[in-house]
């Protein structure tokens, strides 16, 4: 057979498989996701080769999506890994024939533990099968192997109806983004999921004046402000971010001479810039910095009064960790 032919034909078998599962979704699939919501301890992940690798990540996903989960490998839960398990847990085991030895002899012991058994099986009269609470079918579709020996079709489908679990389970816990960031604080994830109040510069890295003050006081402020302020937040009588000065204002006014200095800051100040809230997102933070070409933004609360700020760096700084 050509080979994108053969590539194609097993990327259709696969993807016919996983649909199948989708009217067999009912009863059994929603009491696995209520003994998961239920469960005050681990969702035990267990199985063999390639249902293993499923296995364990399943296990990761449903660890950094909000339920407490460990991987048990069934050979090392005979040495020791049996202590990973308590009374009320859920054990989750994976094996498409459901007859894996080292699988099925798993069974009395986990229970006597006191677990909930649960099987993802593509064989529902299998050993593992008869010993379960639950049983999850994945069916028995064909391997996309050309000789029908490799776990193709079987571990797509265990992988997806796993996720299919996963996913209710976060629904339904309302499992959140902030949630999410908590579990992801490093990598990608973790950077796009950072919220602004995480980086913004406060207290006295933050130079906060009236705008009645003069152009010279708002200048020595930012001046015995810690580090570099980059710019000065003015604030009217009821303490609401009004303008903003930088030190690109600063020097612009200063190429025409230094009457400005003694002038009220609200004639060089920028009015009613560009602000954000301290629990945006940075990412959201970053489009407007990179969309508006400005390097401060300042960052207010609820009533419009000013509780940090943001500089350009601060933000490049977050995304490259």
């Amino acid at each position: 057979m050509p080979r994108l032919e053969r590539a194609r034909l097993v990327l259709e078998t696969e993807a016919q498989a996983i649909l199948a599962l989708v009217p067999t979704l009912g009863a059994d699939f929603e009491r696995v996701v209520q003994l998961v919501l239920d469960c005050r301890g681990h969702v035990v992940v267990c199985g063999l080769g390639k249902a293993g690798l499923v296995g364990a990540k399943l296990s990761a996903t449903f660890a950094s999506t909000g339920t407490p989960s460990n991987f048990l490998h069934p050979a090392e839960a005979f040495h020791g890994d049996l202590g990973r398990v308590r009374h009320g847990d859920v054990a989750l085991l994976l094996s498409n024939s459901g007859e894996t030895a080292e699988v099925v002899r798993l069974v009395d012991p986990l229970r006597r533990l006191g677990a909930h058994i649960v099987v993802m099986t593509g064989a529902a009269d299998s050993a593992l099968a008869r010993a379960a609470d639950v049983v999850l079918d994945i069916g028995r579709a064909a391997e996309a192997c050309p000789l029908g020996l490799a776990p193709t079709t079987s571990t797509t489908a265990l992988l997806a109806l796993g996720d299919a679990l996963a996913m209710t389970v976060l629904d339904a816990r309302r499992f959140s983004r902030e949630d999410f960031a908590r579990f992801h604080p490093g990598g990608l994830l973790g950077r796009q999921l950072m919220r602004v109040d995480e980086i913004m510069r406060t207290g006295d890295s933050v130079t906060i004046a009236p705008e009645g003050s003069s152009v010279r006081a708002v200048l020595i402020a930012m001046n015995s402000t810690k580090g570099r302020p980059g710019a000065a937040m003015l604030v009217d009588a009821a303490g609401k971010l009004s303008g903003l000065i930088t030190d690109g204002d600063l020097a612009r006014h200063l190429q025409l001479g230094t009457d400005f200095l003694n002038q009220p800051a609200t004639q060089s100040m920028t009015h009613n810039p560009l602000h954000i809230s301290s629990g945006e997102l940075v990412s959201q933070a970053w489009h407007l910095l990179h969309g508006r070409h400005v390097d401060q933004l300042p960052v207010v609360d609820a009533a419009g009064k000013p509780v940090g700020l943001l500089d350009v760096q601060d933000v490049l700084a977050a995304r490259s960790l």
